[in-house]
């Protein structure tokens, strides 16, 4: 079992470096500090730092300085999905984020269109 997630992690080490595979992926230990129905956003990549959290639709998070300037994200909700756009009251680009599900460096998903810029949110999508 420790094989297969070293394994895991190398391999998702090395797609990263060639800038392939930057998708979602389950949350680990690291992303412990995130509350049970939260979607937290954190400054650092991988769940590095104290996190930003919210509950509920917010149509503007650039209000909060952990989501204004988040560099990694993770869905703690309860039961749904979350889905987040880069522009406040809903608009803009936008991702669907599994519950369960992290990404560990908004610098390189999607190109980047996120970084810094996680605007509004809402649940159960």
């Amino acid at each position: 079992m420790i094989r297969k997630k070293i394994a895991a992690a190398v391999g998702a080490a090395v797609l990263a470096g060639l800038g392939i595979g930057a998708t979602a992926t389950p949350a680990n230990a690291a992303w412990t500090d995130c509350s049970s129905g939260s979607l937290c956003a954190y400054l650092g990549d991988s769940g590095a730092g104290d996190p930003g959290e919210v509950s509920g639709n917010n149509s503007n998070l650039l209000q909060y300085n952990k989501f204004d300037n988040a560099e990694s994200v993770y869905n703690n909700g309860n039961n749904c999905n979350v889905r987040v756009w880069n522009g406040i009251n809903h608009s803009g680009s936008y991702f669907t984020l599994e519950r369960g599900y992290v990404i560990s460096n908004l610098d390189t998903y999607r190109s980047g269109i996120f970084a810094d810029d996680l605007a509004s949110n809402r649940w159960c999508v």
